[in-house]
């Protein structure tokens, strides 16, 4: 089995009932048949025997990850993620043009083949997600997203629905890039009367990391503050 180098995993928060990690894209969360994943490899960076998962990312996004270090805490913020006090937001870059630059994109989703999703009127779960964007050079554009359920590659579906895959997704048809550029970027919740905010832009991507992102970045450092519309409560999954 190749380890992936433990001295690669940035521990943005160690608070003492958890890790809030910045994972790096191209690890999975647990072990793969070729491949450790993030458990095992921060287990032994902590020289702990085991760290409790509450959430998920996909293999491909980088970014903001909560590993608990006991089942008390995993049951709480696993709580907490049922009921959607855990705000998330990601940022993404798709190209070509979207059909719309911002709004609320709802639908139920329905697994389709080679473990694609898709929207679909004979789709069980609803994923509902909220986004803004900005133009980042000719042809791509910046996506903030803002996630209110937890689907299956929710995100991913809704931007190839938009018209504009992620770029470097290629189960999405994203145009063929150096990563996938979806990224975890903020996490705002409440644990035990501490607020808890935390923003990790990303580290990795040439596209992510050129100057023309940088600056559009900077105008969602704090996404908790941009005037989100109004929805009604729904069920949300983690």
């Amino acid at each position: 089995m190749n380890s992936f180098p433990v001295t690669s995993i940035r521990v943005v928060l160690d608070h003492p009932d958890f890790f809030v990690i910045d994972k790096p894209h191209g690890i999975s969360v647990q072990n793969e048949l070729d491949a450790q994943g993030i458990l095992p490899v921060m287990c032994a960076q902590q020289a702990v025997d085991k760290l409790w998962l509450v959430h998920r990312l996909d293999k491909v996004t980088s970014g903001l990850l909560i590993l608990a270090k006991n089942a008390q805490a995993a049951s709480t913020l696993g709580k907490l993620f049922e009921a959607r006090a855990i705000e998330k937001y990601y940022l993404a870059l798709g190209s070509p043009k979207p059909k719309k630059k911002q709004g609320t994109v709802s639908g139920a989703m329905k697994k389709i083949r080679d473990g694609k999703w898709a929207f679909s009127q004979g789709g069980t779960g609803i994923a509902t997600s909220q986004f803004f964007s900005k133009s980042v050079s000719a042809g791509i554009r910046l996506f903030l997203l803002k996630p209110l359920t937890g689907k299956t590659h929710q995100l991913r579906v809704m931007l190839k629905s938009l018209g504009s895959p992620i770029l470097g997704d290629a189960l999405y048809k994203g145009i063929e890039q150096d990563r996938t550029y979806l990224h975890a970027y903020c996490l705002r919740f409440e644990y035990q009367g501490q607020l808890i905010q935390l923003t990790c832009p990303p580290f990795s991507g040439e596209l992510f990391t050129n100057e023309d992102c940088q600056v559009a970045m900077r105008e969602y450092s704090e996404p908790w503050l941009i005037s989100w519309p109004k929805t009604k409560p729904t069920a949300a999954s983690r």
